[in-house]
């Protein structure tokens, strides 16, 4: 076999099927950032963000859910995507982006909200691939969490602020749990983003999944505030449906799991140049 060409003349950089070489350059860390597996929880990092009342706040009203739920989960797997995995220039653009659409928002430059947000999506991530059947390792816990910090960084987090280990990381998240506080923001933005009334219809088919998948991931006392309601037969629903994703899961080429993120790059990469 021989090895594919990456460079020269007939090189297109924004090819779906060639991801740009980001900051990563460990491959089997690589590998792992790009599974798009954590995208089953984005539901869940959303409903953990905005249980901060100021976050919350700042999405109901600067936010389009009710006609658009998707969008802001494309555009944090975006985000996701271009600061973990992409080139310096794809952080500065996402980064970019980011900033121009928290200008308006009251509270977004807030160094402990913005934290709060990167954690819910490095423990997101975390809890994704355990719950599908890819367990994480203590070492690669490591390892992601030192991948995520540049998330935290971008949102203007003072680097020292970023858990320098799992045990620390966990130590913060379970402290920042219990001041949590689910509003009547919160409860309206989830009303919009988990019975959307204005989105695709494909949307809206997968929603009983998506509903049961990010209810269930919630932690006990977060879920109990946005008053979901959740005994036996919603936890057998819950691990039917987890064992239903892993079996689909495990018949998915890698390579499938790992094409959203060169997709949205390459979006990103399109729109930037427009």
């Amino acid at each position: 076999m021989t090895r594919r060409r990456t460079g020269g003349p007939g090189h297109d950089p924004h090819r779906a099927s060639s991801p740009s070489p980001g900051r990563v350059h460990d491959r089997d860390l690589r590998r792992f950032l790009a599974d798009s597996t954590p995208v089953a929880a984005g539901g869940r990092a959303i409903l953990l963000q905005i249980a901060d009342p100021v976050v919350a706040a700042g999405v109901r009203r600067h936010s389009d859910f009710a006609r658009r739920p998707q969008q802001r989960l494309a555009h944090t797997l975006m985000y996701v995507y271009a600061v973990v995995l992409g080139t310096s220039e794809d952080a500065a653009v996402a980064t970019a982006f980011v900033n121009r659409a928290h200008r308006p928002v009251t509270g977004a430059d807030d160094a402990d909200r913005q934290l709060w947000v990167a954690a819910t999506l490095f423990d997101s991530a975390v809890r994704a691939h355990e719950a599908f059947g890819d367990p994480v390792g203590p070492a690669l816990a490591e390892r992601v969490l030192r991948a995520y910090r540049p998330l935290g960084v971008s949102l203007r987090v003072p680097p020292q602020r970023w858990p320098g280990s799992v045990s620390a990381f966990r130590t913060y998240w379970d402290a920042r749990l219990t001041t949590l506080r689910v509003t009547d923001d919160a409860r309206g933005v989830v009303r919009d983003l988990l019975h959307p009334r204005f989105a695709p219809l494909w949307v809206r088919a997968a929603m009983p999944l998506v509903r049961i998948v990010t209810v269930g991931m919630l932690p006990d006392a977060v879920r109990e505030q946005y008053g979901f309601a959740w005994g036996p037969r919603e936890q057998r629903r819950y691990r039917r449906t987890l064992r239903l994703v892993r079996a689909v899961r495990r018949v998915v080429p890698g390579w499938v799991l790992r094409l959203p993120g060169p997709l949205l790059l390459r979006a990103m990469r399109r729109y930037a140049a427009r």
